[in-house]
């Protein structure tokens, strides 16, 4: 997730080009304004963009805008780094620190919603906050977004049950959305064309520099503080941030929002396509949570929720396709072949990459019996050579052209990493357990960021947006569905071997005890035993993400083998 944003981020600015032009325009005939842009959900994939360079006509209409001092410049450059250093630093702060939360709660059924309550909303609300972002005052809509962020952070830092925990993750993700989408908007408004690429490069290192140091933070919290210091934190860093930006930053009259009726502008949202897709992946993954654990895989309950899971996307699909250009997902551009190909290895890719960071915390506290802090450090090898191989893949790409072949070599060794992540196991030595991560991370970072560049370096001006939200859209929803599924597997799982290898001890109460606690409340012989069923669980989850990343080596093979930018 943290690569793909770098990896947009220049891409934004022809985007954005294209909105101070559409809004000159808007002001000088206010008629004209009614009508709906071209561009639906404009700013909804400023949050990763990539490659692509300032579109010719910012220079001369830059010639007529106003734009902030240097120091003005500089601090809300601060507080927008600030910004999306939350935003990348929510999802990964939470995979160390998960283990203890089990603990806390006795939830560890619940550990696919800590992640998968997030993905949802942030992927949910992507669009919407685009087209808020078009339609309202860009200030106003900002600090609307930062504050529902700090809302959703502080209910998960106080939050008294799982419930309440998962209810505040999918309210900071809600903001998330639009602070993401916002940070790229504004810095596009307040930087001169030629200073833009640079500050969108810091915006995006921050991205990287967070998924770094996102689960060693977590670690570090859970194991001196209190794991409710990984969302306390966003409170006064994004209080701060907001500060900033209301003193310093004044939205140019190339911003003002474009008029239409109030019930156009809710249209353009899609918010009926958006509860859809929310209540569609909450009845798949509240399926997988009572499958074979709460309920019997036949029962009622269960096959209900298979049953509506189904009946929604559906009725999900019908919407989109009847809503048009006011789609979140616009069927004219879902029909090209690039689109298709790119969203559906997406899916599978990054929510491969998910699970596998989700699981590799239980692994290395669970299993090795590590602290959240050393199991932190354990996780570095996975990010950093993820967040290099990034970099490298964009550089790469810009100088040649050449994309899908990352997209195989990259889905290939990450197919090759996360199987030998399988055949981790009790006792594994450091040397494998680093190896394989290096080589894993090494084949997400390729891959990660090329579906986005190869969507928006074969798309129409007008499609940039667009085109870019439905890659990301399709990235967090594969984050909520690999998450959810290797939690069922893990699981059920693990309940199918504990009878054997730890015949004495009740399976539920197993689950009901935390992570990291199985070692204070079960006797040693019986610790050996449900360490082993834990091993087999885990085992499980990381074959479900290897056969994911290995789906995604055959769809890319569908992708067009052409270099960017040629005919």
């Amino acid at each position: 997730m943290a690569s793909s944003a770098h990896s947009t981020a220049s891409a934004s600015l022809d985007i954005t080009s294209n909105l101070e032009k559409a809004r000159l325009s808007s002001n000088e005939d206010d008629n004209k304004s009614n009508k709906v842009g071209e561009t639906d959900g404009i700013e909804s994939s400023l949050e990763k963009g990539s490659g692509d360079d300032i579109a010719g006509g910012d220079d001369a209409d830059s010639n007529n805008i106003s734009y902030p001092s240097d120091l003005k410049l500089a601090a809300i450059v601060i507080a927008l780094v600030l910004s999306m250093f939350l935003i990348s630093l929510d999802m990964t702060i939470v995979a160390t620190a998960v283990p203890k939360i089990t603990d806390e709660f006795k939830s560890l059924l619940d550990v696919a919603w800590y992640g998968s309550a997030f993905f949802i909303t942030i992927g949910g609300f992507q669009s919407a906050w685009g087209k808020a972002y078009k339609y309202f005052p860009l200030k106003v809509t900002f600090m609307a977004s930062i504050a529902i962020f700090e809302i959703g952070s502080l209910i998960c830092g106080v939050a008294p049950t799982s419930v309440a925990l998962i209810v505040g993750r999918a309210i900071a993700g809600i903001g998330a959305a639009g602070v993401s989408s916002g940070t790229y908007t504004i810095i596009a408004f307040a930087a001169e064309p030629k200073k833009r690429p640079m500050f969108t490069g810091i915006l995006g290192a921050s991205y990287g520099i967070a998924s770094v140091v996102g689960p060693l933070i977590g670690g570090v919290f859970s194991d001196y503080v209190t794991w409710r210091w990984c969302f306390y934190i966003n409170l006064p860093i994004g209080g701060v941030s907001a500060g900033i930006i209301l003193l310093f930053f004044t939205a140019p009259p190339t911003a003002k929002p474009i008029k239409a009726p109030l019930k156009e502008k809710i249209l353009q949202m899609d918010p009926l396509g958006t509860l859809l897709i929310m209540g569609c992946v909450v009845c798949l993954i509240l399926s997988m949570q009572y499958g074979g654990q709460t309920y019997a895989w036949n029962s009622g309950v269960v096959i209900g929720l298979l049953v509506g899971f189904f009946v929604i996307l559906i009725a999900f699909i019908i919407l989109e396709a009847h809503l048009g250009e006011r789609a979140m997902l616009v069927t004219r551009i879902m029909k090209r072949r690039v689109i298709w190909v790119t969203t559906a290895f997406q899916f599978c890719f990054a929510g491969s990459y998910y699970a596998v960071l989700y699981y590799l915390p239980i692994y290395f506290q669970s299993v090795d019996n590590t602290s959240p802090t050393e199991s932190g450090v354990r996780n570095i090898p996975l990010i950093l050579a993820l967040t290099i191989c990034t970099i490298l893949s964009g550089g790469f790409i810009t100088k040649t052209g050449i994309a899908t072949p990352l997209l195989v070599t990259g889905a290939t060794l990450a197919t090759i990493g996360s199987g030998l992540l399988y055949m981790l196991d009790i006792g594994t030595s450091s040397g494998k357990w680093i190896g394989y991560q290096i080589l894993a991370g090494v084949g997400w970072g390729i891959g990660f960021q090329v579906p986005i560049i190869m969507s928006q370096g074969t798309s129409p001006p007008e499609d940039l947006a667009p085109a870019t939200a439905v890659i990301l859209f399709f990235q967090t929803l594969g984050g909520a569905f690999f998450v959810a599924i290797a939690q069922c597997a893990f699981v059920n799982e693990m309940l199918r071997i504990l009878p054997f290898s730890a015949p004495d001890v009740s399976p539920m109460r197993v689950v009901s005890v935390g992570a990291t606690e199985i070692r204070a409340n079960f006797l040693q012989d019986q610790v050996q035993g449900i360490v082993v069923a834990y091993m087999s669980g885990i085992k499980i989850a990381f074959a479900i993400a290897t056969a994911g990343v290995g789906i995604s080596v055959i769809v890319c093979l569908f992708a067009p083998f052409k270099r960017l930018g040629s005919k």
